[in-house]
């Protein structure tokens, strides 16, 4: 065989073994497809303060796994103690004014009884003399006394009950619905409230990273302060359309992680995103920007998947692991070479 037939000979095994790798590559992403697009991600809680002051206390280190309801940092309580204490003692000067309240609303009550008394005392005196004026047994200036005396004692009366309804108001409800007292304890609540929030605690479970707080620090309300990581993981991976549409929710996959080279993770499809960041369109009052393209085929749109793994997950995974994943599809034969195609890519892992 001449040099010339032996090259052509190998011409043709390569042209052979790009159409069967060619071949191959579209059948893989049509049947079991695949991506390297895929990381572990936990959810990150951005730890606030509700009130502000300076840092007196740590109680957490760097990458600490914490509990719900641990103590992580602590606020200066000092100025929130005076407000407590200053909250309480404008509750009992309210109870103490209601009390006075009390004792002027007998008062008002009293003189009321009496001006009624007075008043029809003179009522009866006015009506006796203005029978006798009438018999010429009286002169018309003591008539007129009388009369005057009567209005003047309604007058009184009128007064006094509007002296006692003015008492009854300011004092309002006798039980705990009154008003005053509502909101003196309201104010002592929201007082021993913001007290409570000079220790910072822990919402979840989860690993303290990235702590940069020193004591003495001041700590201003609502400003993020300490990241905890959620020690749930989740898995996302983002495929191309066309490649998702035999799979579903629950659809089986297998995931390897770049820091397991060699290993494979059995893991369930749970969700698929409603939309990506492509598909959102903001009102902003502006006219709509078309795609400028000159390319025949346009890149395909990726989606994201979210996938749990299925039994205990690798330990020490940190958020942001990069991943690839493998959707397992259900015939026997394109499930037998999904599997092998990811833990092939997986032990390349410990090469790159």
């Amino acid at each position: 065989m001449t040099p010339d037939q032996k090259f052509a000979r190998w011409i043709k095994y390569a042209c052979f073994a790009f159409v069967l790798v060619f071949a191959y590559f579209l059948m893989a992403d049509l049947a079991m497809p695949l991506t390297p697009q895929a990381m572990a991600t936990r959810v990150v809680t951005k730890v606030a303060p509700r009130v502000s002051g300076p840092i007196t206390e740590i109680h957490v280190h760097n990458n600490q796994a914490v509990h719900q309801g641990d103590v992580l940092f602590v606020i200066d309580p000092a100025p929130y103690k005076l407000a407590v204490e200053q909250a309480r003692l404008n509750l009992e000067k309210v109870i103490q004014n209601n009390s006075q309240l009390d004792a002027s609303i007998l008062a008002a009550k009293a003189e009321v009884a009496a001006n009624e008394a007075i008043l029809q005392q003179k009522t009866r005196e006015a009506q006796r003399l203005s029978t006798l004026f009438h018999r010429n047994g009286t002169s018309q200036q003591l008539r007129d006394d009388a009369q005057s005396a009567a209005i003047a004692a309604k007058a009184n009366l009128s007064a006094s009950k509007a002296r006692l309804k003015e008492l009854e108001v300011s004092r309002g409800e006798i039980s705990d619905k009154n008003l005053s007292i509502r909101v003196a304890k309201n104010q002592l609540q929201q007082a021993e409230l913001n007290l409570s929030y000079t220790r910072v605690e822990a919402r979840r479970d989860g690993v303290i990273t990235n702590l940069q707080l020193e004591q003495g620090a001041y700590a201003a309300a609502g400003n993020p302060l300490v990241a905890l990581v959620s020690t749930d993981v989740d898995i996302i991976a983002d495929f191309r359309e066309k490649s998702l549409r035999h799979f579903s929710n629950d659809s089986q996959a297998l995931v390897a992680f770049d820091s397991q080279p060699g290993q494979v993770f059995s893991a369930r499809i749970s969700s698929l995103d409603a939309g990506v960041s492509a598909g959102q369109f903001d009102a902003n009052g502006r006219l709509a920007t078309p795609t400028e393209s000159n390319r025949w085929v346009r890149d395909a749109q990726r989606m994201r998947l979210h996938l749990n793994i299925e039994g205990e997950a690798p330990q020490q995974l940190p958020a942001g692991a990069r991943a690839t994943v493998q959707l397992v599809p259900d015939s026997g034969l394109f499930a037998w070479m999904a599997r092998a195609q990811i833990k092939f890519l997986s032990t390349l892992h410990y090469i790159y």
